[in-house]
Order: structure tokens, then C-alpha cells, then sequence
């Protein structure tokens, strides 16, 4: 593939991330290394999703500011455009999240969980440079100095009630490891990125959990989003491959934020980042003028779904915002050749 000059130089810093980042994982200086690791990986994506975005012609660049997008909106870019599928966002969110916890207080993350995000991330970094920029990590990066372990990973599911029986340890009265505790904590609910849009390190979050668990509250109730993740191992040794998976069939549990008993599963959310679209944003995306974008929204029942509008309430003014359901929902019933013109007619008729 012929790339464009700018997605080629991203292409390049990406990689070179990559690099810095395997060389500081397989380190044997212990000072600062998870950081490093971290900071470096997160850079690496998102390098990589901005060379994805600027060989497909996306604008990468905020029209109202003119600075360059941040990490979130170029997964929400690729998932719409580029082909970047929910599991492999969920993957390079889990590791921003670890990022963010890191760079900006600290955690505490086993070397088995750690290995697993990196060897997962390697895995959706290698496949989505193949797929969308045709060229793979073995062409840039000896297959040997990828990720390795002197401690080959587990189960998921095993290694985190291991970390959430040690955090129950620590917590325990007269230990005196509440800061370590509370590091754990951090990285677990970092994990939740794999299979939740928004996830946020409140320490509001942190401290609620760690009151449930000192309650002997079970890891379902205060994790139950890592209950629904599994992986996916395939090969050995450096050829290994690891995906994240959310559960067949795994349970749903919705709660409302004045259930007392589900205190320990709330979660923070900035709703401003879920619902981004307001009514002639979400129609320009899809390329509708905002009138028959909405007869389209009273056909599939968009403002009446709560998974699609979210109302924002400021003194006696409301502002309708939409998230990607509703553009997703939309954007299916186009593909499915739904008919616009006729929808359009029916709703001015019912208007009228």
C-alpha cells in the first residue's frame, strides 16, 4: 500500500513507541518500568489509529481549536470508519485507562495481568496494521524481542480473583496496606475499558470498592463487568496470541444509581463523552440533512431508546445530544435500504 506522507511519518512513530515500549517491558531495570511500558504502548496506538485515520481521509484535527483529536474520539473515528472492531478498542482503552491511572497517580499491576494487556495489545496492534496499512510487526520488529514472560500467562478469570483475594488480604484489619490495596484496585477497574465505553479512576470509585469488599462483598458484585470477560490464547512462546472476549451469554445487570445494595458495581460516567452527537452533527456523519435525520429518528424510535438520547439540562435550557447507538442504529437501517424519501414523507404528513 502507497501511503500518504503523514500517515506514513504516524506509521513510523508508532512503531518506534512499540519499540521503546518492548525494550522497557523485557527491561531488567525495575525503577519506573510499568509506567514506561504503559505511556509508551498508549502512544503507540494512538500514533497508529491517527496513520489509519489520515490514509482513510478523516480529519484528525478539531475544527473549532485546530489541535490534534485526543485518544478517544480516534477509537470512536475508527470504530466508524475504519474498520477497528469493539474488541479491539476495548483492548487499547483498557491500556490508556492503566496509562492515565499511571501517569497521573499510581497503581499496582501483577506481571501476569500486565502481560496479558500487552500480549493482547500486541496482538490487535499487529492485526490492525495488517489490515488496514497492509504491513505487519514482523516486518519492522524481529519476531524474538516481542513481549516475552518468564511467567506464561493464565486463565483470566483465575488471575483476577487471585489479584481480588490479595487485595482482600491487604484490606484485612491490622495489615497496614491500604495504598497497595487501593493500586490494585486501580488496575482492575482499568481492566472494565475492555468491555465498557467510558471508564473513569474515580478515587470516589476506589474508596466505594474498597468498602464493599471490606463488607465481604463477592467479585460479581463488585466487579461484575470482569466477570464477563475471557480470553483467547492461540500458538506459544513469542507466537502467542491473546484476545479478549466478552462471554457468550454472559449476564446483564443493570442497576439504578439509588440501589444501595449494588453501591460497589456503580460507576462514574462523563455523559458528555457517550452522547457526542448533537441532532445536525449525528446528521452530517451520516451524510442526511438534519430535517430527514430526524423523520428518521421518529421511525426507529431513536429519541424514545435511553441507550441513544441522553437530554442535558442547564438552568431552563435542553440540549438533545445522541451517542453512537443511535448513529449505529441509523446507519443499519440505511445499509438495509431503508427508504428515506418515503419515511420523510410520512413524517410531514404526521407533523402537519
Amino acid at each position: 500500500m502507497k501511503l500518504q506522507r503523514d500517515a506514513r511519518t504516524l506509521q513510523s512513530k508508532a512503531i518506534a513507541s512499540l519499540k521503546i515500549a518492548m525494550m522497557a517491558f523485557n527491561s531488567y531495570e525495575e525503577e519506573g518500568r510499568i509506567c514506561s511500558v504503559l505511556l509508551h504502548f498508549q502512544h503507540a496506538c494512538e500514533m497508529l489509529l491517527k496513520a489509519v485515520l489520515v490514509q482513510e481521509r478523516v480529519h484528525v484535527f478539531d475544527k473549532q481549536t485546530g489541535m490534534s483529536i485526543g485518544f478517544e474520539k480516534c477509537l470512536r473515528l475508527c470504530i466508524q470508519h475504519a474498520g477497528l472492531t469493539i474488541d479491539e478498542a476495548g483492548v487499547m482503552r483498557a491500556v490508556d485507562a492503566l496509562r492515565d491511572a499511571s501517569q497521573h497517580w499510581f497503581i499496582f499491576i501483577s506481571e501476569d495481568l500486565l502481560y496479558m494487556h500487552i500480549r493482547a495489545l500486541v496482538t490487535v496492534f499487529d492485526a490492525y496494521l495488517l489490515r488496514c496499512l497492509e504491513t505487519n510487526l514482523h516486518s519492522h520488529i524481529p519476531t524474538r524481542v516481542l513481549p516475552v514472560s518468564t511467567k506464561p500467562p493464565g486463565d483470566l478469570i483465575f488471575l483476577v480473583d487471585k489479584e481480588f483475594a490479595l487485595i482482600k488480604d491487604l484490606l484485612a484489619p491490622g495489615k497496614r496496606h491500604r495504598d497497595e490495596a487501593q493500586a490494585r484496585i486501580r488496575s482492575l477497574l482499568a481492566m472494565e475499558a475492555v468491555v465498557a465505553d467510558e471508564v473513569q479512576l474515580s478515587e470516589k470509585d476506589v474508596n466505594r470498592i474498597e468498602k464493599a469488599i471490606k463488607a465481604g462483598d463477592t467479585i460479581d458484585k463488585v466487579f461484575p463487568r470482569l466477570t464477563t470477560i475471557s480470553t483467547n490464547l492461540s500458538g506459544e512462546g513469542v507466537t502467542l496470541k491473546v484476545h479478549f472476549t466478552k462471554k457468550d451469554g454472559a449476564p446483564v445487570r443493570f442497576v439504578g444509581g439509588d440501589d444501595p445494595a449494588a453501591a460497589a458495581a456503580i460507576r462514574e460516567v462523563d455523559l458528555r463523552k457517550k452522547f457526542h452527537f448533537s441532532a445536525s452533527a449525528l446528521a452530517e456523519n451520516l451524510r442526511l440533512t438534519t430535517a430527514k435525520a430526524k423523520a428518521l429518528r421518529w421511525k426507529l424510535g431513536i429519541d424514545e431508546d435511553e441507550k441513544c438520547l441522553h437530554i442535558f439540562e442547564f438552568g431552563q435550557s435542553k440540549f438533545f445530544q445522541f451517542s453512537d447507538n443511535a448513529r449505529n442504529k441509523i446507519k443499519e437501517a440505511l445499509e438495509g435500504g431503508i427508504d428515506v424519501e418515503t419515511i420523510w414523507r410520512e413524517y410531514r404528513a404526521k407533523a402537519a
